[in-house]
Formats: structure tokens, sequence, C-alpha cells
């Protein structure tokens, strides 16, 4: 395994944030801490080959005091092999659900995986969907519409998530049930505005954190690791609101752009090229020149333990808006809050995408859609108001913002669980 395990680094912010509500019962932390179940299965799929692999795949349930289970499903291969990712999923699982309690949806955590790498292997299109049939058959007694909704990560798309329903749905008598997985395409019930949603939230949460700090968008240099969906979107509407971008990343490496450059145009040259290095007027640069790029705005929103405590020592960002999912150690933190940085810790930031996938599942429930202008509204007034609920947890506590958004996630969680108690 790894050095750093993910569902440790998990556990230890359940804890701090119940240091600051003085919970002392340490049964009451291990409830909030682990998965209430976790399965790990395997799945055998015949490949175009005509040989028979055996893929390991999880599915982690974390808690359901605030309704049932949320959460994606990734296809990958972390460093660490199956063992690392088991921790990983339980870790990822546990951040679902203080992310859903932040912005007060009322859905629980959970997470999904498979150990593979279907762009490094190469899979067909039919190995990938009898592989991901053959999960869904696997996880299907434990999921629903009303127990346990996944929905697309890394390496996994609306095809998949499709794929899925359709298993579910001819395992449980042809009954049409769109609402057992979300961020399906538009053809299929899903939502409007949900390919944009976690990075159009990441820049609603910026657009917040400045007003904060009273540091205007207008010129400010943003800083993008990682060119995904969440940053490229978060890039685009951090330009609406008059910032600029000045370095980005993606898994072949890392470039300054000085003079700036349109997010359109450098994934214009991305298509084009397979990458972001070589755009014009850029310079290749390391990933940890990238993250200490002197900016206004830093998205981390590549994968994990991104900033680590000497990245963090050299930061010059004055807000850090966490679009990925863990990418800052806690090691790291204490460093960040001593330099005065705005931190929008990951369970806050990218929280756009929960917040759609709710508003998809609400209406696949109810069987009536709205448009994408109603949908961002929505998801708009249910981030701002969770970024003003951590924002005033950290000025009461004097905390920074990850482990204010710690606070007001299990006393949500805490809340629920006082009024439901134990049964059976």
């Amino acid at each position: 395994m790894v050095k750093v395990d993910p569902f440790a680094n998990a556990t230890k912010q359940v804890n701090d944030a119940c240091d600051i509500l003085k919970i002392k019962d340490k049964e009451i932390r291990r409830y909030l801490a682990i998965p209430n179940k976790v399965l790990r299965v395997k799945i055998p799929v015949k490949m175009d080959s005509g040989k028979i692999r055996i893929f390991t795949g999880f599915r982690s349930q974390h808690n359901n005091d605030r309704g049932p289970y949320k959460g994606g499903i990734r296809y990958f291969d972390p460093e660490g092999g199956v063992e690392y990712m088991e921790r990983e999923v339980m870790a990822l699982s546990s951040w679902m659900t203080w992310k859903c309690a932040i912005v007060n949806v009322p859905l629980g955590g959970g997470k999904g995986a498979i150990y593979v790498n279907p762009k490094k292997e190469k899979l067909s299109a039919g190995e990938l969907e009898r592989l991901t049939r053959g999960f869904a058959y696997k996880i299907s007694e434990i999921i629903g519409p009303q127990k346990d909704i996944p929905a697309p990560d890394v390496y996994t798309t609306g095809r998949e998530m499709t794929q899925i329903m359709d298993t579910f749905c001819k395992l449980d008598g042809n009954k049409y049930q769109p609402g057992v997985i979300t961020g399906k395409p538009i053809s299929m019930g899903g939502s409007l505005a949900r390919n944009v949603a976690t990075g159009l939230g990441a820049a609603y949460t910026v657009r917040e954190a400045a007003k904060t700090i009273k540091m205007s968008l207008k010129g400010a240099k943003v800083v993008l690791q990682g060119f995904g969906n969440a940053s490229t979107f978060a890039g685009i509407n951090l330009e609406k609101m008059g910032a600029k971008i000045i370095a980005v990343s993606d898994s072949r490496g890392a470039i300054s752009i000085p003079a700036g450059a349109k997010v359109a145009k450098i994934l214009e040259h991305k298509k084009k090229k397979g990458t972001v290095v070589g755009f014009p007027g850029s310079k290749k640069i390391t990933t940890e020149q990238l993250l200490t790029t002197k900016c206004s705005i830093l998205v981390p929103a590549a994968l994990e333990n991104q900033i680590t405590a000497k990245i963090a020592s050299k930061l010059q960002c004055r807000i850090l808006a966490e679009a990925a999912n863990g990418p800052t150690l806690p090691e790291a933190d204490p460093i960040i809050y001593k330099k005065n940085i705005l931190v929008i810790p990951d369970i806050l930031a990218n929280s756009g995408g929960v917040c759609i996938s709710y508003l998809e599942w609400v209406q696949n429930n109810m069987g009536y859609y709205w448009s994408y202008d109603e949908v961002a509204k929505k998801m708009e007034a249910n981030i701002t108001k969770g970024f003003k609920d951590v924002y005033a947890r950290s000025k009461k506590y004097k905390v920074d913002m990850r482990k204010a958004a710690m606070v007001l996630a299990v006393e949500r969680v805490t809340e629920a669980f006082d009024q439901k108690g134990i049964w059976p």
C-alpha cells in the first residue's frame, strides 16, 4: 500500500470536526467515520479474445441518515493496487456524505469503482459494456432509486450510466426507473446543466470567496491543474466573470501562459495535439511550478494528494478552490491557513455535480423536467448558501474552511442521527 491512506485522512477530518463540536463519545465518532457497508465483488468478463478475465469492483455505502446513498462509479487503477482502491472508495463515500450535507441536499454518501483503466488498456466498446453490465448485476441488490443512486466519475460517462440503468431495470421486471442513476444523457432522462455542473459550481464558490476577501475577479489570474470537465468549465465561467487563465496542465504536462489564453483556444489545441503542451505562447513547466505559480486563484482539478506540505509552503494564490477530490494533504492545511489563503474545500467547491445529480433524481422521480436556467439557478442557490454557512462556521469557531465545512456537515448528519436513533 502507498504511503498516503485516503480513508485515514477522511477519518481524521471527522475527528477534527468532532473535537471542535466537543463530541467526545468514541463510538459516535466511529459511527460517523466508518461506512455502513462496503461491497467487494468479482466481475468475470469474456474478452474479445475469448479469454475470461476477472475484474474487482467496489461499492461503499457510507451513511444514509439524511437520504439514499449517492456517489459516482469510477474505472481507475490507482497506485497501490486493489487494496488501496478499497480504502480510496471508502474515503470518497465519506466525503460524499459530507458534501451532500454541506449543500443541504437530502442524500447520503456512496462511491463505487472497478480496478481498471479503460483508456490505458484500450478496452473495446463490447468489453466495456460487458464489464459495466456485469458490475451492475453484482451491485443490483444494494442500489435503487430510494436506496443508492450512482453517477459517473473518473473514466465513466453517460453511456455506462445508461447501461447500468438498463441492466437494473431489466433485472427488476422491466420497470422503468431512471432515478436509479444520475449523469445520464438527456435522451435517457438526464438533466440539463449536468455536463457543466462541477465546474460551474466551483466558479460560483470562487465568486463568493472573492466577495468575502474583497477581491475583484476582473483581471484575476487563474491556474488550472487538470484540464478535464471540471477545470475547463470552471475556467470558462471564471472567464465570464472577468478572470484570465495563465497556466494549465493535463496528464501529459503543464504549461505557463504569461499573456493568458482563453479556455476555448487551449481546448482547440488539445483536441488537435492530444495535450495542452505546446500551446502557442506557452512555456512547459513542472507540476510543482504550476501549483506554486503566482496567481489570484488556484484550481486543483486533477487527482488526490497533489498539495503536500512542501508545495503548500510555496503557494502564491489568494483563493484555492479544490475542484478535485482530496487534492490537499492534511499536513498542508495548517501551512495554507497561516499563509491567509482562503481554501474552498473539495466537499464544497466540487459539490455542483451532486447538486445537479440530486435535481436530476428529483426530475426523474416526478417525471417533469426543468429548463437549463431553472436547474442552474437551483444549483446556484444551494452552493452559495453552502459557502455562506461554511464561512460562518469558520468565523464562529476560528478555524479554516475545511474544518468549518466538516463541522457544518457533521452537525447536520448528527442531527438526523439523533432524530432517528438506532433500529434494529
